[in-house]
């Protein structure tokens, strides 16, 4: 099955890193977000990935066309120009990067994908969010209830304690949890083909037109996530995500992956550049 990750948006509100990469190539211990969501898939068995682009998309093209010998030592015959790779590819990946478009909305996007979807039920999520949904069992729910399409829904992150108050005192201050917001769309979908009727062109939102529209049909399913989920929206959460990897506790990632917190290709991590912590990744000469 495929899935379809959405990497096009202009990510207006990480405008401080977005100003110069497309937000999937904001760095989370120093590989790009989209890697990590990528991982998050691959630890689960599925391997072939289908990327909706836009905005400074060359970011991405390039990242990946280099990946297969960045991530691995090689051999280099300046005589010939031959590159020979010692070690096997860390990633079995296959990943068709398609442009749909700068101005593209969501929905339109995934429009413009459905010829490289064979007709075939597929996943997709967004470029910013990571978790530790078992996605398998999204994909059983999904068969399960038969409708056209299946989010994953999940608690947003607790910003906020709580306050009680006495008058003009404060009663009780509770560090607010998780788990007493509401539920969002955490991404991590499953759709049907059928999906494509409820899409009008570039100009319509997934969210605001086609989802909604299928909630009204009956046709719109969730499937409920209490773990771990977290988005990239502000500076805020690009520290967070990156302390998480640094102390080696990212539950998005398998136990052997938290310990390489290091890129060994030559992606330049900016957010070392603008003073947020992250680890530079090696660059080459």
């Amino acid at each position: 099955m495929k899935t379809v990750l959405l990497a096009g948006g202009l990510g207006t509100r990480l405008s401080e890193l977005t100003i110069e990469i497309p937000k999937p190539m904001v760095e989370i211990g120093a590989m790009p977000m989209l890697w990590h969501i990528m991982k998050c898939y691959d630890r689960q068995g599925f391997k072939e990935f289908v990327v909706a682009l836009g905005y400074k998309q060359q970011f991405v093209k390039d990242f990946f066309i280099d990946y297969s010998l960045t991530s691995r030592d090689i051999s280099i015959d300046t005589a010939t120009g031959i590159v020979r790779p010692h070690n096997d590819v860390t990633d079995d990946w296959v990943i068709h990067m398609i442009d749909t478009g700068r101005d593209t909305q969501t929905g339109g996007r995934v429009l413009r994908l459905r010829d490289h979807l064979d007709g075939e039920t597929f996943m997709l999520t967004y470029g910013d969010g990571v978790s530790d949904v078992d996605i398998r069992a999204v994909v059983d729910f999904h068969r399960k209830h038969g409708r056209i399409a299946t989010i994953t829904a999940v608690r947003p992150p607790a910003r906020f304690g709580g306050l009680v108050f006495d008058g003009d005192l404060v009663a009780e201050f509770n560090e607010k949890r998780q788990i007493d917001e509401g539920w969002i769309n955490g991404g991590f979908m499953v759709l049907e083909p059928a999906v494509f009727d409820y899409i009008t062109g570039d100009g319509a939102s997934l969210e605001s037109d086609t989802l909604e529209a299928l909630a009204r049909d009956g046709q719109l399913a969730a499937y409920r996530h209490d773990g771990f989920w977290q988005c990239m929206d502000t500076l805020r959460d690009v520290r967070y995500l990156n302390k998480l990897h640094e102390t080696g506790a990212a539950p998005w990632l398998a136990k052997e992956e938290n310990k390489n917190d290091e890129s060994t290709g030559n992606w330049r991590s900016r957010i070392h550049w603008l003073g947020l912590g992250a680890k530079p990744a090696r660059t080459g000469t």
